[in-house]
């Protein structure tokens, strides 16, 4: 089992940044990629971002790409997820995931999950 808790979460001014974590622990080393997804009220969850744990391999969702950026720190066993230039449409809940299989942009291809930090942007 793997064990996912994101922070960072809270409340963000438009034009300003903000840099989420997700601490992993466990059975970290069966799984080979993690990924960061969002859901609004409302709405469905959507991805965001995902990244390998070798650091090598990362992909975005084309909406999120250029004020989301992805990264990892193998020795803390934490991925982060930054958001430039946040806009109100990106309050949601953000949540990280665990991947067995590898860098996917599809909810069905994680394993494990965290119990989301929520965001809201607004001035």
């Amino acid at each position: 089992q793997v064990q996912l808790v994101e922070s960072g979460g809270g409340l963000v001014q438009p034009g300003g940044s903000l840099r989420l974590a997700c601490a992993a622990s466990g059975d970290i080393h069966s799984t080979r990629a993690m990924g960061w997804f969002r859901q609004a009220p409302g709405s469905e969850r959507e991805f965001v971002a995902a990244i390998a744990w070798s650091g090598g391999g990362t992909y975005y969702a084309d909406s999120m790409q250029g004020r989301f950026t992805i990264s990892i720190d193998n020795a803390k066993s934490t991925a982060y997820l930054r958001m430039n230039d946040p806009k109100p449409e990106d309050t949601a809940v953000y949540f990280c995931a665990a991947s067995r299989s590898g860098v996917a942009g599809v909810s069905r291809f994680y394993d494990y999950w965290g119990q989301g930090t929520q965001v809201t942007v607004s001035s």
